[in-house]
């Protein structure tokens, strides 16, 4: 008999895999010598990619003064993890369809998954987190709500009633899913995360990003994702099918050493980083 998690990794195995040059890429940013020349050449081989990075490269999202005509100019210019971000942006931004029967803003779902991946680098920098080592932040805020494209594809009159249910009695999305479904988001996007055999702190940092109060591990990188996550809601910057606005957490107001009004007071003016992400999600 067919388990309901085998049963999931059913759903998820509809989702394509990373192209092998974002893994590949993943891979060689990962250590702590990563060849720079080493990233072109793999980037240069999938050509489709190395377009669509230097488009991305000139666009007002990275704001340069003059245009770049090279991947190995855009390694020079932006730096290999801005490189990175991009070329992991695009491989999401590839997954995403364009329809669902559920009625889902695939558009708005990835503006909002944009700028919780901006706003969770930037929450890293201010705990004095290596600008090297960001790019976990960036990629667990890009991926953190990946799990429903799978439900609005191939769950799509469940999470439909789960929208509908979350919209009319004010309960948090992930719970209206729970309720309907038995499982929510995070739990399939953190298999999701597993089949694109991401290191497991992303997985488990997907698969937890809601259960900040109740989950106990020490987890910066869950915390950095969640509160980015509150933020954005907060903003109304796109839409992730969650209208429920969330508390900061006090075990997070305690890991930045404030309360959640001065941390998003000491991240600055964000309209300039977040105008960016709305262009780049164009």
């Amino acid at each position: 008999m067919t388990s309901a998690k085998d049963q999931l990794l059913e759903l998820v195995e509809h989702i394509p895999a990373f192209p092998q040059a974002v893994m590949r890429i993943l891979d060689i940013t990962s250590r702590g010598d990563c060849d720079s020349k080493e990233l072109v050449r793999i980037i240069e081989r999938d050509p489709v990619l190395a377009i669509k990075i230097l488009k991305l490269v000139n666009s007002p999202y990275i704001g340069l003064p003059q245009p770049i005509a090279s991947v190995s100019h855009s390694v020079i210019f932006v730096g290999i993890n801005t490189i990175k971000n991009l070329a992991l942006s695009v491989a999401a931004i590839g997954m995403l369809p364009k329809t669902n029967a559920a009625d889902f803003d695939m558009d708005q779902l990835l503006k909002h998954s944009l700028g919780v991946a901006t706003v969770a680098a930037r929450l890293a920098e201010l705990l004095g987190v290596a600008e090297k080592d960001r790019s976990d932040y960036f990629l667990a805020g890009l991926l953190h709500d990946f799990g429903k494209v799978v439900l609005a594809q191939y769950k799509a009159v469940e999470f439909k009633q789960a929208l509908e249910k979350s919209l009319a009695d004010g309960s948090p999305l992930h719970q209206a899913e729970t309720a309907i479904l038995g499982y929510d988001h995070a739990y399939i996007g953190a298999l999701l995360a597993e089949k694109w055999l991401l290191p497991a702190r992303l997985v488990d940092c997907i698969g937890f990003h809601h259960a900040v109060d109740t989950e106990t591990r020490d987890d910066q990188l869950r915390d950095c994702v969640a509160l980015a996550n509150i933020i954005l809601q907060r903003l109304d910057f796109g839409f992730s099918g969650n209208r429920y606005r969330a508390e900061i957490p006090s075990t997070i107001e305690a890991r930045f050493a404030m309360s959640g009004d001065d941390i998003i007071s000491s991240l600055g003016d964000l309209d300039d980083e977040l105008a960016k992400v709305t262009a780049f999600s164009h």
